[in-house]
Order: C-alpha cells, then sequence, then structure tokens
C-alpha cells in the first residue's frame, strides 16, 4: 500500500482543480490510497469524491492534524497549496512531499509592470507537474465533482416547470467586489436573454441576487443565493442549459460537469492559468483586454483601485447576450 497526502487547503475552486491530481494517483498507481487535507469550511468539496479514502480537516489546530498524519504514516505528501501552514506539515512528517511553482514572482511582474512571463500552462498541469516523478498520466477526463443523492435538487419541484424545461444558472457571487459582475450589467444581460434564470450565490451574496432579481423584467428569475448547500447549488448548476458565472468557485465546479460556460473576468486574467478547465468546448470567456490597469491584482480588492470598474463595466453586453442565446437553444 502506498498512502498519498494531498493538500490543499482552500478554497472551492483551487481544490476542485486538484482533483485530476486526487484520480490518477487512486487509479494510475496499484495498491495507493489518497487522503486529502482541507479547511473544515471546504469539505463538501471532497467529501464525496469517489477516489478520496480519507478526508482529514483543518480547523486551526495543525499540532492535531500532525498528531494524526504520524499514525497514517504516509509515503509521499503532495503539497498543491504550498503556504506556511503546508510548510508545516511538510516540515513535521518525515514523509516524502513534492509541491508545485505558484509563480509569485511571474503574476507580481504581470500584475505591477503589465509584464507577461506566465507560460502558457492550466494550473491543473502545474499541479501535475508536483506529481511528475510518479508514474501517472494526465488524462482526458477534466475535473471530477460529486453530489451525493440527497443533494440532488429537483429543479420542478423547487423553481416550478417553467424552469424544468431549461434555464440559465447566473452565479452572483465572488469573494472580491472586482471579480463580481455588477448588478446593473447583471440585469442588462438577463433582461436581454430573456430566458429563465436562476440566481446562485452564498449566504452573503443574497442582498446582491435580490438587486439583481428586481432589476429583471422580461424573464421569469428566482434567487437561489443562501437558500441552498453548496453541493446543492452544484446540482442546479448541472442541469443547467448554460452558465454565467465571474472568475470563482461555482465556474470550476460548472466546468467538472461539462456544461457551455460564458465567463466574465474582471481585474484578473485567465493567464495566470485558472480559466475553466475542460468545459462544454463552445464555452466563451468574455474579457477587456489591453486595458491599462489590468490585473490589477492576482486576487482582487474590495472595490476598484481607479474607481471606474472598467474590466467588468467595458465588457460588452450585447456580444454577452448574443452568446447566451445561442448556447441556450
Amino acid at each position: 500500500m502506498v498512502k498519498f497526502l494531498v493538500i490543499r487547503l482552500s478554497s472551492i475552486g483551487d481544490i476542485v482543480l486538484t482533483t485530476p491530481v486526487v484520480r490518477a494517483l487512486a487509479t494510475q498507481l496499484p495498491d495507493s490510497e489518497v487522503h486529502f487535507f482541507v479547511k473544515k469550511q471546504f469539505a463538501d468539496v471532497v467529501k464525496h469524491n469517489l477516489y478520496i479514502t480519507k478526508v482529514h480537516l483543518y480547523d486551526g489546530n495543525i499540532a492535531q492534524n500532525l498528531k494524526t498524519f504520524k499514525q497514517e504514516q504516509f509515503d509521499y505528501v503532495i503539497d498543491l497549496h504550498k503556504n506556511l501552514r503546508s510548510f508545516r506539515v511538510r516540515n513535521g512528517l518525515s514523509s516524502l512531499w513534492f509541491s508545485f511553482d505558484k509563480l509569485n514572482f511571474e503574476k507580481w511582474l504581470m500584475v505591477n509592470f503589465k509584464t507577461n512571463k506566465l507560460p502558457d500552462k492550466h494550473i491543473v498541469e502545474r499541479y501535475f507537474d508536483a506529481v511528475s516523478k510518479f508514474d501517472i498520466t494526465l488524462d482526458d477526463k477534466g475535473l471530477d465533482y460529486f453530489i451525493a443523492p440527497d443533494d440532488e435538487v429537483n429543479i420542478a419541484d423547487n423553481f416550478g416547470v417553467d424552469f424544468s424545461s431549461g434555464f440559465v444558472a447566473f452565479v452572483v457571487g465572488a469573494k472580491h467586489f472586482t471579480k463580481q459582475i455588477p448588478v446593473q450589467k447583471a440585469a442588462d444581460i438577463l433582461n436581454g436573454i430573456s430566458l429563465p434564470v436562476i440566481l446562485l450565490g452564498g449566504k452573503q451574496d443574497e442582498l446582491q441576487a435580490n438587486e439583481i432579481a428586481e432589476k429583471v423584467n422580461n424573464a421569469p428569475v428566482q434567487n437561489a443565493a443562501g437558500k441552498f448547500r453548496l453541493n446543492q447549488s452544484a446540482s442546479i448548476l448541472k442541469q443547467a442549459r448554460v452558465v454565467i458565472t465571474p472568475d470563482t468557485g461555482l465556474m470550476h465546479i460548472a466546468a467538472a460537469f461539462g456544461k457551455k460556460i460564458v465567463s466574465l473576468w474582471g481585474n484578473t486574467i485567465p493567464e495566470f492559468g485558472m480559466y475553466p478547465y475542460k468545459p462544454h468546448p463552445d464555452s466563451k470567456i468574455f474579457e477587456v483586454k489591453n486595458l491599462k490597469c489590468r490585473p490589477c491584482s492576482k486576487i482582487g480588492f474590495d472595490k476598484c483601485p481607479k474607481k471606474h470598474f472598467r474590466c467588468m463595466n467595458d465588457i460588452d453586453t450585447d456580444k454577452i447576450i448574443e452568446t447566451v442565446k445561442s448556447l441556450g437553444d
């Protein structure tokens, strides 16, 4: 038995993007066992993954986790987080460890000087670089996301028959404001597509979703933000015809289901390597290229540093509507 500990503590999208590595370790290496170390609040992302033997939860006490890990006697640690906490785990165990290049310097150059030294390589491929010493290959199966039967959402029962024949999922939330689709732009898009829409997000996105819903009058809209658990929201995504989303965790879950994704990019850029991985081939990325202030951050801000938020506001709304309509037919 060969035992692996894969570390990716957060967040939703980053964890989903590790799943090809997990699947390869579990299925391509004989007699292997894959454990996963994740923050407690993100356990739902991996707890039903068929390729993970055991999920270990981080709740702030690395010392306690290390006691457990020593008992497990892992052969290898695969660090796909690469921060101080994951370093403490690596340093506290006698297991051989492998990690990946976060490209922090290259991202810094891009953010501060708009000098692009980033490799043309998705982060899934860079995660695989961490396990290149093992006899495994990156397959063509994309990302994984597993939903338990009790988290499957019946669309007709929850949203009505208007939605059971097809709907667009619109992702409201993103952790940082400069990744979010502005309320008025969202409403303009949804009024233009004239298709049934389900708004998705967390509890923190409920008020913003209400604002959007109040501005939409050309199509039936249901605000599901904050009303469903993460894996229930994933079930709704799975059943959508098209997913409109900013650069956020639900975008990657939608990619895991091979959905048609229309992604809108604000302050972050696909060149960072975290664009949708193997979604439906008709998926489309919208962004404002050659904007001098973009990217302004590799993560995001609570407000636009330039106060104009052109990276989102200048994306062509009519082209988004045209694309969603064609994908929704």
